[in-house]
């Protein structure tokens, strides 16, 4: 079997004890007789699956009693309206707009009431964040909205705006799982699973108990946290195998990594091997200022785009696929989120090493 290095944005790799697991799995879950992904959601079995997916991420995140937690489906786009529709109380809510998707989700919530985009890295192409401490957030305001991580330009918080009374709401879709995270610093946290988590296919929301049961009473049932979470995620058939897979997940970094805490080592070195590769090199560059460079999401250039496009395809042919960056602003992105291994990153290190010499 000859599995290539992943370095898609997303969907991306999966730890592959845990892809061992799923195939083993694949048609008996225990002695059930069936496949997960026949299964039904209403049987015991499944019951255990959903249940232990919850208990799992709440001891590996460490989620406060009084936060619930519900599985979505629709991905953290959907997400960008079922904030403003649950929590925009006051008509007002302050967006801090640093990437392609922090701006999708304030053009989005501007449907459901007033967007005040209070801060923005636009002016440099989102190569750095806006410091918190410097933003002026409106008192009335619903709540404060980031994306955490930005997937597309590299970037990432390294402070929290926090201002009291006003919750924040943060999209951790591209760096949750990635290291330890306080959860009672927000008043919600939301993720697609497809980069660190599971598949695609599914969203996740962690929301402190007081912001639930405020939702505009347009909101479709569907699209309403405290409909889904009363539920507990079983209001319709929920994205049955996407859960099993998380599970599978929240095992491995709980048992095999050895929890948050040493997957952040893990990341943290992985990051600082190819940044100080970059950072030596005449000929590859990294545009994100430094302060802010993304742990999980890489990019960087070659001399000409005529170049970006030979590397990348001879980095596939020589197992290094989907980087390719994003067509929004060229270049190359590796994303090197918790299931890509070590090794991994030391290779394409070595490839690209010889590429410069090859072609400077």
């Amino acid at each position: 079997m000859a599995r290539v290095y992943n370095f898609s944005a997303g969907p991306s790799m999966l730890p592959l004890p845990v892809l061992e697991t799923a195939q083993r799995e694949l048609l008996e879950y225990g002695s059930s007789g069936q496949s997960v992904m026949e299964m039904s959601h209403r049987s015991a079995v499944y019951d255990g699956i959903i249940k232990e997916t919850e208990a799992a991420l709440r001891r590996v995140l460490n989620i406060p009693d009084n936060y619930k937690v519900g599985f979505f489906q629709g991905g953290a786009s959907t997400q960008f309206a079922m904030v403003p529709l649950n929590l925009m109380t006051t008509g007002k809510a302050d967006y801090i707009v640093t990437g392609q998707f922090s701006n999708k989700a304030a053009k989005e919530a501007q449907k459901y009431g007033e967007v005040n985009v209070v801060a923005s890295s636009k002016d440099k192409n989102f190569t750095y964040i806006p410091d918190p401490d410097t933003i002026e957030f409106h008192d009335d305001a619903s709540f404060i909205h980031i994306c955490e991580n930005n997937t597309i330009y590299g970037t990432r918080y390294v402070k929290l705006p926090q201002k009291e009374g006003v919750p924040l709401v943060a999209d951790m879709s591209s760096c949750i799982l990635s290291r330890p995270t306080d959860v009672s610093k927000y008043g919600l946290i939301y993720f697609g699973v497809q980069k660190n988590v599971a598949p695609a296919g599914m969203a996740v929301a962690i929301v402190r108990e007081d912001l639930l049961g405020h939702a505009d009473p347009k909101t479709p049932a569907m699209l309403n946290y405290q409909t889904i979470i009363d539920a507990e995620s079983m209001y319709n058939t929920p994205p049955c195998y996407t859960i099993y897979m998380m599970g599978l997940v929240l095992k491995w970094i709980e048992n095999e990594v050895g929890g948050l805490a040493e997957m952040e080592k893990r990341n943290n070195a992985k990051a600082a091997l190819l940044y100080d590769y970059l950072d030596s090199s005449n000929f590859f560059h990294n545009p994100v200022e430094k302060e802010f460079r993304s742990i999980m999401n890489v990019t960087f250039t070659s001399p000409s785009p005529e170049l970006d496009k030979k590397f990348c395809a001879e980095a596939a042919e020589a197992g290094f696929v989907n980087l390719k960056g994003h067509r929004s602003v060229g270049g190359m992105r590796a994303s090197i989120y918790n299931a890509m291994p070590h090794e991994g990153v030391e290779k394409l290190v070595e490839f690209m090493k010889r590429f410069e010499a090859e072609n400077a």
